[in-house]
């Protein structure tokens, strides 16, 4: 953790994960001068606190296809399957779990893909050796969005508003060719100016209507920092895997309960397997392994489930943003 930080830090940090207006003096919104503003996230971004800050968009909405793929290969061989995998432009993470399915990467495919995500899957089993992928996309969303509480000010029953689900999503006229520029422009990290959208190819009326549509069809979640987890102070993340019994109105009802807990960024539905039961995932982030079990446990408590378990990851081999409308994928296609 950056022990520079101070609590003026803590709550600028919990503002800049909610949001950065698209404005032509952003820096004037969070209750210090623009000179202090900027000094400290200059800081906090010199120091690994902040990681980016930009537009986090909604992957399907934008027309792709992505999915959570577990892997289960030879321990021994685990950096050299993570190399193949991590050769793919739409891998964005990619981490060793404590799990019989030892590899976890998440990937995004394009709409202009000729292979399209399964056949994708299927090839870098195929060429990384792995003995079997198993492909866990979301069937639907409960919730995405990673907040870190900076400030320390919730535990692990504190609940929330939901801020993006299934709900959001309502996109389904094709991206025009602005829409797509505006994707390729705002996706990039927001230079630390006084008037970071000047120059940038998009005047700010024009930037700010495409950012108005653009939210309000889901296609954009919001414009915020992301902050890198271990850098401030939460080393600690679990997949909680849920194998939530009853019919498919109960487990629904389930996966929107266990949404409302502020310490889950992702909770959503996906397919089971025989050798995996488990349809609900629940992504916590925390300080410590008993602070993200403190929050499984009171989940389980709160909604009965009783078959689920932990899985955390000991080593990361990936963590990157997805960057959309590259043409990298094309190359990878295209080489093999």
């Amino acid at each position: 953790m950056f022990e520079a930080m101070d609590d003026t830090d803590k709550k600028l940090l919990g503002m800049l994960q909610r949001e950065v207006p698209i404005t032509a003096r952003p820096w004037a919104a969070f209750g210090l001068t623009e000179d202090e503003t900027l000094q400290r996230v200059r800081a906090l971004k010199q120091a690994g606190v902040i990681r980016q800050i930009s537009a986090i968009f909604d992957t399907r909405s934008l027309g792709y296809q992505s999915s959570l793929v577990a892997v289960k290969c030879d321990p021994q061989r685990e950096a050299e399957v993570a190399g193949v995998i991590n050769a793919h432009p739409g891998v964005s993470h990619n981490y060793v779990r404590t799990h019989a399915y030892n590899l976890w990467f998440t990937i995004a495919i394009s709409p202009t893909s000729r292979l399209g995500l399964e056949k994708t899957v299927e090839l870098l089993r195929q060429r990384s050796g792995a003995e079997a992928m198993r492909l866990l996309p979301t069937v639907r969303l409960f919730k995405i969005g990673v907040e870190l509480d900076v400030e320390g000010a919730d535990n692990a029953a504190t609940k929330g508003e939901v801020r993006y689900s299934e709900a959001q999503r309502s996109a389904v006229a094709p991206l025009t060719e602005r829409e797509i520029e505006f994707v390729r422009l705002m996706q990039r990290d927001l230079p630390l100016e006084l008037e970071p959208f000047t120059g940038i190819g998009i005047g700010m009326e024009e930037l700010q209507r495409l950012a108005t549509g653009m939210r309000a069809t889901g296609r954009m979640r919001r414009f915020s920092a992301v902050l890198r987890h271990r850098q401030a102070g939460f080393s600690a993340n679990a997949m909680g895997v849920w194998a939530v019994p009853g019919s498919e109105s109960d487990i629904l009802a389930t996966g929107e309960r266990m949404a409302q807990f502020k310490a889950v960024s992702h909770c959503y539905l996906s397919p089971t397997y025989p050798d995996w039961p488990y349809n609900i995932f629940t992504m916590i982030h925390a300080r410590t392994a008993d602070e993200c079990n403190a929050v499984i446990a009171e989940i389980a408590r709160d909604t009965g489930v009783v078959d689920h378990g932990a899985l955390y990851s000991t080593k990361e081999y990936k963590k990157t943003r997805v960057e959309y409308f590259t043409g990298a994928e094309a190359v990878w296609e295209a080489a093999h």
